[in-house]
């Protein structure tokens, strides 16, 4: 823990500079989209070594710990990828990162931390970004879409707020009876994903958080991941979008089983 302590001091600084929660990705390289971790390291260990960096950019959709045998080794392994690569690597802020929030359960991880280092480690992780924007059109969010006006909005969410409960608890129903329902999860149907991806001039959505989900949702604009064993399955995905690659919906990605 102090290790990761040490890193997360280097890699999200207190220097006082406006927090950036959209991170804008570059075109030159391959990138690579990494759904839920919840502790499986050996997932983590997996994807550094298909996907070296910085010949990639990888982007964790949140989501690290908890549930797995090895949350602070998954982490741990992030935030150094990240501190040795720090434009190839960008960890997400999913509902399971934002611990400094709200609390939730279950929480295996964060309630065998002593109280000292859990909040230590929950303002760290208050800092991370919401989402990144790739130019071919891809929006990355742990969970949902939020109801904004401009990407550019994205910046100024306050943690907390219904625009960021959409962003790292929001769930996608194809069926619109079920939308709107709320039990600590806003849950949205395709009425809202086709005006909020029209807002933000979003082709295609990739996102985590909801093991439930099909693969793809809305005309295969959105795309659900899961790259961890930890629920039970034995298949990890990732997406991955090469350069200069045409995108039209979420089927033009190639998913890779870790």
């Amino acid at each position: 823990m102090n290790e990761l302590l040490a890193l997360l001091e280097n890699v999200l600084p207190d220097d006082g500079s406006q927090i950036k929660r959209l991170v804008r990705l570059p075109t030159d390289r391959p990138t690579v989209f990494v759904g839920d971790i919840h502790g499986d390291h050996d997932a983590v260990e997996g994807i550094f070594s298909q996907f070296s960096t910085p010949d990639h950019v990888i982007v964790f959709l949140g989501d690290i710990v908890d549930r797995g045998p090895d949350s602070l080794g998954a982490l741990t392994s992030v935030v150094t990828g990240r501190f040795r690569a720090p434009s190839s690597v960008h960890l997400l802020m999913g509902n399971h990162e934002a611990r400094s929030v709200s609390h939730f359960s279950p929480a295996d991880f964060w309630d065998s931390l002593p109280q000292d280092e859990s909040e230590e480690l929950a303002h760290h992780l208050a800092k991370l970004p919401l989402a990144t924007w790739h130019p071919a059109g891809i929006l990355a969010t742990h969970g949902g879409l939020p109801e904004l006006l401009s990407l550019e909005a994205m910046d100024n969410i306050e943690l907390g707020s219904e625009a960021w409960r959409a962003i790292t608890w929001g769930d996608w129903v194809s069926d619109r009876r079920f939308a709107g329902r709320f039990e600590g999860r806003p849950t949205f149907g395709p009425t809202a994903f086709e005006e909020r991806a029209s807002q933000l001039g979003v082709k295609v959505h990739i996102r985590s958080h909801q093991p439930t989900a099909p693969l793809y949702l809305f005309h295969d604009r959105c795309l659900t991941l899961f790259t961890s064993i930890a629920y039970g399955g034995s298949t990890r995905r990732v997406a991955l979008l090469m350069p200069g690659q045409q995108i039209d919906t979420a089927r033009d990605l190639q998913l890779i089983e870790i």
